[in-house]
């Protein structure tokens, strides 16, 4: 199994926005914080916008910002918004007339969307906030100085 790289990126991305909710933040820097193109992250969030999760604003001073409140945003929410899969597995079709095969494919699909429920429905119990009241205790513990921290705002 694999975790979604597109949702871990998006969940860092969206916690530092709602650090700053009132600041629109340019695709620029928040691929610098993601260490990737700013064009993937104006196509990631496309899927984000459309969903009602963030909004844009284009010109001097435009940018991304959260849509809603971090506490009306469930993790469910965003994953279902990036349509990401959040298990993956690989069947075997080397014999596709192999009854043997087709049993076993079918078992394990069965399997991996159940564990996709599951997973979809913590998700959607999870939202931003809870995730902003984890950082806060990391960043209480952490013992670096204030404007060491990597992303600081």
């Amino acid at each position: 199994m694999k975790r979604s790289g597109r949702l871990s990126v998006a969940l860092h991305l969206l916690l530092h926005m709602a650090e700053q909710p009132d600041d629109p933040i340019v695709s620029e820097r928040l691929a610098a914080w993601a260490d990737t193109n700013p064009v993937v992250i104006r196509r990631t969030f496309a899927g984000l916008r459309e969903a009602g999760i963030v909004a844009s604003t284009k010109g001097h001073g435009g940018g991304w910002r959260l849509a809603r409140a971090p506490s009306d945003i469930s993790l469910g929410d965003i994953q279902q918004a990036l349509n990401e899969r959040l298990l993956t597995h690989a069947l075997i079709e080397d014999t596709p007339g192999c009854l043997v095969e087709r049993a076993v494919n079918a078992a394990l699909d069965e399997a991996m969307r159940e564990a996709e429920r599951l997973l979809h429905d913590r998700l959607s119990r999870l939202s931003l906030a809870d995730l902003a009241k984890d950082v806060a205790v990391l960043w209480a513990a952490d013992p670096r100085p204030k404007g060491e921290h990597p992303h600081e705002p």
